[in-house]
């Protein structure tokens, strides 16, 4: 059985992204580990910082839940229009364990927001981004509008989860 990491890349207790890779998860019939950011407390990277006292801990032990892993899913939060602050540091950190440190993982991408875009400007980053450090992004997913489309921890807009089960299938071919 395929081990399967899933994950929000926020640090919200409520967050919709943790909501949406949730409903994700569960559709899969994977060995499954759901990891929250909160339960990975890791100082603001910085380079004296390293320097004085090493990587952390928890961003060697996040990179190796990584790398255990065949498949990854993940939603990303959008702050501004780019990657949380929160997710954002432990991709730095884990960067300096290893630079490729998706190591070619088949990866499920998603966002969601409040807005009309759904999380559109951070899958953008990402996508451009990850392939630098070994990502390899099979299916990518976009939910706008997520107080509108999404109750009780499901997809309820009927071409909004069309275009999910779809995005969905291609990771699991894959993996």
């Amino acid at each position: 059985m395929k081990k399967i990491l899933a994950f929000a890349g926020s640090n919200s207790s409520t967050s919709i992204n943790k909501q949406l890779v949730t409903y994700a998860a569960n559709q899969l019939e994977e060995s499954l580990t759901i990891l929250d950011l909160n339960d990975f407390n890791l100082p603001v990277f910085g380079v004296d910082l390293e320097r004085e006292e090493g990587i952390p801990q928890a961003a060697h032990d996040f990179l190796a839940e990584i790398k255990k892993s065949d498949g990854i899913l993940l939603s990303l939060a959008e702050h501004n229009g780019a990657y949380s602050t929160v997710f954002k540091n432990l991709l730095d950190w884990m960067s300096r364990i290893d630079g490729a440190l998706w190591s070619e993982i088949p990866m499920f991408l998603m966002a969601t927001s409040p807005g009309k875009r759904g999380g559109a400007s951070v899958l953008e980053i990402a996508q451009n981004r990850f392939k630098f450090m070994g990502g390899n992004i099979v299916s990518t997913f976009s939910l706008p509008s997520f107080n509108e489309n999404f109750k009780q921890g499901a997809i309820i807009n009927t071409d909004y989860k069309k275009l999910f089960k779809s995005a969905l299938e291609v990771f699991k071919n894959s993996i």
